[in-house]
């Protein structure tokens, strides 16, 4: 196959994850979360078992299907990242956090990465050392907990009085420097559905995209709202 291949990325489904990850990029642009070249999104098609990651270097609300990468899961080796591709297109070149999702494909199972430059994630970790927590506050049961349903295997919503925590680690100058730190975070929180880089942004992953979307924004908002409690001198985390 043709490592420019368009057969792997066009296709008339809205819900095909290269048109979710044009269409949702352009949403995120809108938000003020993926501005510039900033972020990135992949998706692991469930089916294929082929992850779409979004390229570096294109503007967000630009983007088109014919820009994304294509990594095939089953060969999916992190010792030699330059075979890891499928579909390479000309003149692009991968995103930078795809160290990252990868990471997160294989340490985590999961189906979708969403990363922002939030400008609340920025500031929130600014204001939390090495955790961002909440609770008491009705949108925190959007986020999954770390207790598992015995009869569906699968991760319980957190509960109004529960506390979100999001670990917090240190920015590096490239972002392929954090997966050692991602990694670590992993393997010690599984449960946990985001990662906040200090001064940088957010990482937010869930077991289909539609679930990461609603991680992201009600994260996000949970950022905001606690950025602003804070300012009034309110507590986060009820006592």
């Amino acid at each position: 196959m043709s490592m420019i291949s368009d057969e792997l990325v066009v296709s008339e489904d809205p819900l095909h994850p290269a048109n979710l990850i044009c269409s949702l990029c352009t949403k995120f642009y809108e938000k003020d979360w993926c501005l510039g070249t900033g972020g990135g999104i992949s998706i692991r098609d469930q089916e294929t078992n082929r992850y779409y990651i979004a390229p570096s270097g294109v503007q967000k609300e630009l983007m088109k299907p014919t820009d994304l990468f294509v990594v095939n899961g089953y060969h999916y080796d992190p010792d030699h990242e330059d075979t890891l591709f499928i579909r390479k297109p000309d003149g692009l070149k991968p995103s930078d956090c795809t160290p990252l999702f990868l990471t997160c494909f294989k340490e985590l199972g999961v189906s979708a990465v969403i990363h922002t430059h939030s400008s609340n994630a920025v500031m929130a970790s600014l204001l939390y050392d090495d955790f961002f927590e909440i609770s008491h506050i009705e949108q925190v049961k959007a986020l999954p907990s770390h207790k598992i349903d015995p009869e569906t295997g699968k991760h319980i919503n957190l509960l109004f009085q529960d506390t979100l925590r999001i670990p917090v680690i240190e920015n590096q100058n490239f972002e392929y420097e954090l997966t050692d730190d991602l990694i670590n975070i992993c393997r010690k929180y599984p449960h946990t559905c985001a990662v906040i880089v200090r001064r940088h942004g957010i990482f937010v992953w869930g077991p289909s995209i539609q679930k990461a979307k609603i991680y992201n924004e009600s994260i996000d908002y949970l950022l905001g709202l606690a950025i602003q409690m804070k300012e009034m001198g309110i507590d986060t985390v009820k006592k």
